[in-house]
């Protein structure tokens, strides 16, 4: 099939089920990439000489089947486009984005100085009591939930973070501007389903696969600098890595 003006086959194969199946096409080769926005409704409209009535009906389909999501006014987006961790490398939720040419933003759920409780304390070197930053936020790259991320950070060791628009801010790059980024982590990834919590703020039905992370974070002088819990939709997020056999 050509990308051309489409028509519907003798056989019964509706306008409609013809664009979708150029997109599909375009999808799985890799021509719409998964960090790729799809060409605008009118754009296809004129591409294709259909109606936009039937440019939404297909794109419906590809939502039908998982490819495709609509990025709340920003058109639709390849449903691939999500989040991929870089290969042993510590980056922050907008560094991450910005690399695959996408927008980071969050909605900030909570954001506080409260006592650490004992686990807290242990897990961040600090006394049982002191004070940590809370940050719960729903991150989203193109306006699309992605994930759920809770952060405490010791409060002494960066002080002024609550001053921050944190719809925009990145937490990495704040503990940066303090003088002590984040140089190394432990991080453990555990596949879940959804509770009733996640399936709200991500989106999804309850018992959708989720995948829970738990990190740590250590500053350049082996300081524990950050704890961060986080949920991700299973479909929108991708972690690599490389396993080395050892003798």
């Amino acid at each position: 099939m050509t990308s051309g003006t489409v028509q519907a086959r003798p056989g019964g194969d509706l306008r409609y089920e013809a664009v979708a199946r150029v997109l599909v096409d375009e999808i799985r080769s890799g021509r719409l990439s998964d960090a790729a926005h799809l060409p605008s409704e009118r754009a296809l409209v004129s591409r294709f000489g259909v109606s936009r009535v039937t440019v939404r009906r297909a794109l419906r389909a590809l939502e039908a089947e998982g490819l495709v999501v609509s990025a709340a006014g920003r058109g639709w987006l390849v449903r691939g486009a999500g989040l991929e961790e870089p290969e042993n490398e510590l980056l922050s939720f907008t560094d991450v984005a910005r690399r695959r040419g996408l927008q980071a933003s969050a909605r900030v759920l909570a954001a506080h100085v409260r006592e650490a409780t004992l686990d807290e304390a242990e897990l961040l070197g600090v006394a049982p009591g002191a004070p940590v930053v809370e940050l719960d936020r729903v991150r989203l790259l193109d306006g699309v939930p992605v994930g759920i991320d809770r952060s405490l950070v010791p409060a002494a060791r960066a002080p002024g973070l609550l001053e921050r628009d944190w719809t925009t801010a990145s937490l990495y790059a704040a503990l940066e501007e303090a003088g002590c980024p984040p140089v190394r982590a432990d991080y453990v990834l555990q596949a879940a389903a959804a509770d009733e919590r996640e399936a709200t703020l991500l989106e999804l039905s309850p018992g959708a696969p989720v995948l829970r992370a738990e990190q740590r974070s250590f500053d350049a002088a082996g300081r524990p600098i950050q704890i961060c819990r986080m949920s991700y939709r299973g479909d929108r997020y991708r972690f690599r890595t490389t396993l080395i056999r050892r003798a």
